[in-house]
């Protein structure tokens, strides 16, 4: 894990399937980010509720079907609203619009080529810090 003075911030990566939540993980650990995971959509859900995040990412399809949608409209409720990546193994132009239509920052298709992630988390989190005020 990175030292402290590395941290790159805080992800909540919500991933129902654990050998994608173990790798996905690991790698953001690597670069530098600190990760919290949620198994599920409710798990997920209470922790927006509870905690202020720089990013968060999650499958489109969390649990069942549009459920990652609905945590990124939960996200985007926030008083310091974090950047939110999507990513989904079935890509359909109605999936597309319904994040964009969200505010979605980023959409992927699987298989997540991670290099790809992790830069545009990197700039993300960046652009995020920039344009917020301190937490109070």
């Amino acid at each position: 894990m990175a030292e402290q003075s590395e941290l790159r911030g805080t992800v909540l990566l919500a991933e129902d399937e654990p050998a994608i939540l173990y790798t996905f993980t690991t790698i953001l650990e690597e670069a530098g980010f600190r990760v919290e995971s949620a198994r599920t959509f409710q798990i997920a859900q209470e922790s927006i509720r509870r905690n202020d995040y720089d990013a968060i990412i999650t499958e489109f399809s969390l649990d069942k079907e549009g459920m990652g949608l609905e945590l990124a409209r939960e996200a985007k409720k926030r008083k310091r609203v974090p950047a939110v990546l999507v990513y989904t193994g079935y890509p359909t132009v109605e999936r597309l619009r319904a994040a964009l239509d969200l505010g979605v920052d980023y959409f992927a298709f699987k298989p997540v080529d991670l290099d790809e992630i992790k830069t545009a988390l990197f700039r993300l989190v960046a652009f995020r810090a920039a344009r917020l005020p301190p937490p109070s």
